[in-house]
């Protein structure tokens, strides 16, 4: 048993307890219940609740939620189509997030998944300066996968702010 000022109140039945914690206004709060015996604590309820939420709402704040995105690509895939979803790809993987690069195939297209593979297997060889493969090339009906996730220690420059001069008070806006 701990009082409301931390103090260590030593082994008590917990009526005793109680009585002992509504004599002060407080709740007695069990704060270790697998403990021999379980550890109780005078204390505000409410107050030790509101506490255990802005903990948590703060772990929260500083955690980074990891987006799987996904790019989309044909057998048939224009080479400035490929370099324009590659740089997409680039640009998701310096903010951090994975990235699930698929190839769909259509009707006869499915006869030659090895077109696919090779799209994926050069799209992993191109990026492996900011990418490690996370799951190799896999078929799955008429589609094919392979997931991306950002190298560790590979991080975007800042960006440039771009400056805004605004023009003076004599200068004419033409």
């Amino acid at each position: 048993m701990i009082d409301d000022n931390g103090e260590q109140l030593g082994i008590m039945p917990p009526p005793h307890a109680v009585a002992l914690a509504r004599g002060k206004g407080l709740d007695l709060v069990e704060i270790s219940p697998t403990a021999v015996p379980p550890v109780c604590r005078i204390m505000d309820f409410g107050k030790y609740q509101y506490e255990q939420q802005k903990r948590t709402r703060a772990a929260k704040k500083h955690q980074k939620v990891i987006e799987v995105k996904e790019i989309k690509f044909r057998p048939k895939v224009d080479e400035h189509d490929y370099d324009f979803k590659k740089k997409h790809i680039e640009r998701f993987l310096e903010d951090g997030d994975k990235v699930k690069a698929t190839i769909f195939f259509r009707g006869r297209e499915m006869a030659h998944p090895e077109i696919g593979r090779r799209i994926l297997e050069r799209l992993s060889g191109e990026l492996v300066d900011v990418a490690i493969v996370e799951s190799s090339p896999q078929k799955e009906g008429n589609q094919m996968h392979m997931i991306l996730a950002p190298k560790p220690g590979v991080k975007r420059p800042a960006a440039a702010k771009p400056v805004v001069v605004a023009p003076s008070v004599g200068e004419s806006q033409g």
